[in-house]
């Protein structure tokens, strides 16, 4: 073995703890990059194959009904590869023993004739056969079975235009239009689901024979999605359907193309400034190491070894400790990538979510890690390699000695001799002062990064169903109802409140802006469903004009006091010009808001609702729930606690799972810069440590020296570290802000207090390993160095 490889073995023996620490640093920034990026290659490829294979629609249309043959007019719809049509209907669901409210969506199709586009895939049990008499066949989309633990040959209720009907579960079934399977964007999986039966008896049901209300279109080669909507809306505008889209409104391809986004962002920006951070221990640790082997340097170079064997010895030291770093990275990201998909495959429903680390991946990411690792050390590297041995021979020129600030400010007599001995030491050194207190500051801010999801999360949560929605029962009613409905419902058992409400299906037009979506009518001022901004404030609808939510009016790129056109999309479906009365901060969907008699009066309509939300004495939410079973009016009835409860377990469970994973990432690299800034500190000045002790000062006052800079550090990182943290999680959540979701930048004071502790106690454990070294130096041995 070469000497320069036998020094570069006992250098690596020497300094093995600082090593491994930096190499952890290493590993979670490789680790965070190959998991969220290994996840978001999975959930698009996955998504990819399964669209593909499934020949997933690219136009979708919903209307009030149509005669069948239209679909001859469809096929000449240029663009259009592949046209079909559909009947579906929602309808609440009951399943024995089950008291919670469910809805399901109803949907028809001919087990006779293979479907051309948004083909269902049987999972288990078997497809569904001509209806006769008894109970109606039908298949149950995958992620509703497994909530509910639903198998073939189970039977459930379904409330059927008005009439029960029994449904015998058959087979378990998949869909690409339901790989997210929520109602209106919901994560609750259990409290939706999807049902694929016999067209011809949906058909019946509905009173639809010859009939369809769903269109999805399919372009070919060279087609593009405006031309197609606008000839789809044409052709559908007699029959109520005007509201064509492309897949950017499709709900499941939204959500799950927002989760895409999502952690593209999340594999983007914190893994970079983990391996900044890394590259920053490196360039720090090595260049330190380096300033305390001058003499040997110096000695190399007397002995005829060149600048570049020299360089590439510590070059091999860096590369070394980035290999450790990359092998735990890579192991640790692709078992963590694994487990991430397994957490989406309770939410996305795929044939298969096809696993993977690409090649690519793992090239990229070691050619990121060295490169960071690389530039990190060269300039360490080339300022010492490149001076003449006599020069190297020397000890470092001294710094420059002046009155320190607290002495030209007269106030060193308020500090003990100990204490000024530290501050000159931290004046006299700057750069070097700065970029510890710097890295510290780092550390805090990555630490507040991972774990502020928490405090969004409870926030998000508080807000929606505890400000938002005070009510404890939300009722869908079949169509538009008389107001005074609200009386009946006042009457049921342990009801206290009603508060109802109107929605509308409208688009609204601002130049070549579009939106399309409901309007929502609310009580002038709504108390059981409200409107809740950012700040927590209570807005109520406006008399006149609309509240927009911000994202809305970018959206449109309207401001308060400008004039948009709405459309109605049922009733006269009449159109008007209406100003923007004002604009609000939401959490949660793209939103119009108006006061219900003046949404109904713009109808030309009485006052009327189609919405009720209804408070419950506590603990009757089930009894309610089963009274309003017997409504014939009743669409669908969704329990708040329920909701909440079902959101719970899935979306805010993957999301605390997450955040641990980031938090744990991030006190990791904590420690490693705690750690390793002590580390240096006691090698650079251990010639002057061993001098206080020979010249009588206790061990206990000698590590005084060195452990008082490093708690003086870390006091003057701490605000630092909280701004810069608050700085990266406002970063983050401006880039995974969508359109329909903004999360909610909240960091509780126990989120910085858990952060100063995890730096402060990488202190503490930093200062006890110091210390014990301290203890144990070997005095002849460090003095034994030329003046």
């Amino acid at each position: 073995m070469k000497a320069l490889d036998r020094k570069l073995l006992r250098d690596l023996r020497l300094m093995w703890s600082q090593a491994l620490t930096i190499a952890l640093v290493v590993a979670s920034s490789v680790a965070g990059f190959i998991t969220t990026f290994s996840a978001y290659d999975a959930l698009s490829w996955s998504r990819d194959l399964y669209y593909a294979d499934a020949r997933f629609a690219d136009v979708f249309a919903t209307l009030k009904r149509a005669p069948l043959s239209l679909e001859r007019q469809f096929e000449t719809i240029p663009g259009a590869a592949h046209v079909e049509t559909s009947l579906t209907e929602l309808v609440p669901i009951t399943i024995p023993d089950v008291a919670d409210p469910i809805v399901g969506r109803l949907i028809g199709i001919d087990a006779r004739t293979p479907q051309r586009l948004n083909k269902v895939q049987l999972r288990s049990g078997r497809m569904i056969e001509t209806h006769r008499s008894g109970a109606i066949e039908a298949l149950v989309s995958e992620g509703f079975a497994i909530g509910r633990q639903l198998k073939p040959g189970d039977r459930i209720g379904a409330l059927v235009n008005g009439k029960r009907e029994e449904l015998l579960i058959v087979g378990v079934a998949l869909s690409p239009e339901y790989i997210f399977a929520g109602l209106a964007g919901s994560p609750d999986q259990r409290g939706f689901g999807v049902f694929w039966i016999d067209r011809r008896a949906l058909a019946a049901a509905y009173n639809m024979e010859g009939a369809f209300n769903q269109v999805a279109v399919r372009l070919g080669p060279g087609g593009t999605e405006g031309p197609v909507i606008d000839q789809l809306n044409r052709l559908l505008t007699p029959y109520g359907g005007i509201n064509a889209h492309g897949r950017d409104q499709q709900m499941s391809h939204m959500i799950l193309d927002s989760e895409i986004k999502e952690q593209r962002v999340l594999g983007t920006v914190l893994p970079s400034i983990f391996l900044a951070v890394a590259g920053f221990l490196l360039h720090v640790v090595l260049s330190r190491q380096i300033a305390t082997q001058r003499e040997q340097i110096a000695a190399l170079k007397a002995l005829g070894y060149e600048n570049r064997a020299i360089g590439l010895h510590y070059l091999k030291l860096v590369l070394v400790i980035v290999v450790l770093g990359l092998a735990m990275g890579l192991t640790l990201g692709a078992v963590l990538g694994h487990w991430f998909v397994g957490i989406y495959a309770d939410v996305f429903r795929f044939p298969e979510l096809s696993y993977r680390v690409k090649p690519a991946l793992i090239l990229a990411a070691v050619g990121v890690a060295m490169s960071a690792a690389v530039l990190a050390t060269l300039s360490a590297i080339r300022a010492t390699v490149q001076l003449a041995p006599a020069e190297a021979m020397r000890p470092s020129s001294p710094g420059v000695y002046k009155p320190m600030l607290v002495e030209r400010w007269g106030l060193q007599h308020w500090f003990s001799p100990a204490v000024r001995m530290i501050l000159r030491t931290m004046e006299r050194r700057p750069l070097r002062t700065g970029l510890t207190i710097f890295g510290i500051a780092v550390a805090m801010a990555i630490v507040i990064t991972g774990a502020f999801w928490r405090d969004s999360i409870a926030v998000l949560m508080h807000t929606q169903f505890n400000q938002v929605l005070r009510g404890d029962v939300t009722i869908g009613l079949i169509e538009a109802t008389p107001a005074r409905i609200q009386h009946e419902m006042a009457r049921l058992p342990h009801v206290t409140a009603v508060e109802g409400a109107r929605t509308v299906s409208a688009r609204l037009v601002n130049a070549n802006h579009t939106w399309r979506g409901a309007i929502q009518g609310k009580t002038s001022q709504p108390e059981l469903h409200r409107i809740v901004g950012l700040e927590h404030q209570v807005i109520n609808p406006p008399l006149n004009g609309l509240l927009l939510t911000d994202r809305l009016a970018d959206r449109l790129k309207v401001k308060p006091g400008d004039t948009v056109r709405l459309e109605f999309l049922e009733g006269r479906r009449e159109a008007l010009e209406i100003n923007v009365a004002g604009v609000v901060t939401e959490m949660l969907g793209m939103n119009a808001y108006i006061e219900r008699h003046a949404l109904n009066a713009l109808l030309r309509e009485g006052d009327i609702v189609n919405q009720v939300t209804i408070a419950v004495n506590r603990g009757h939410d089930a009894e309610l729930l089963n009274e309003l079973k017997e409504l014939p009016r009743v669409a669908a009835a969704f329990s708040k606690s329920v909701m909440k409860r079902n959101i719970e377990d899935v979306t805010a469970r993957n999301l605390m799972v997450f955040s641990g994973i980031l938090t744990a990432f991030a006190t990791i690299i904590a420690i490693g810069v705690v750690y390793n800034n002590a580390r240096i500190a006691l090698a650079e000045r251990a010639w002057e440590l061993a001098s206080l002790r020979v010249l009588g000062f206790t061990r206990g006052e000698v590590s005084a020296f060195l452990l008082g800079e490093l708690a003086i550090e870390i006091v003057l990182a701490t605000p630092l570290g909280m701004a810069l943290g608050y700085f990266l999680a406002s970063t983050i959540v401006g880039l995974i802000k969508t359109d329909e979701f903004y999360f909610p930048l909240v960091i509780e004071p126990a989120t910085y207090a858990y952060a100063v502790l995890c730096v402060f106690g990488a202190g503490i454990v930093s200062a006890l390993i110091v210390r014990r070294r301290v203890d144990t130096l070997d005095l002849v041995g460090v003095l034994k160095t030329r003046e």
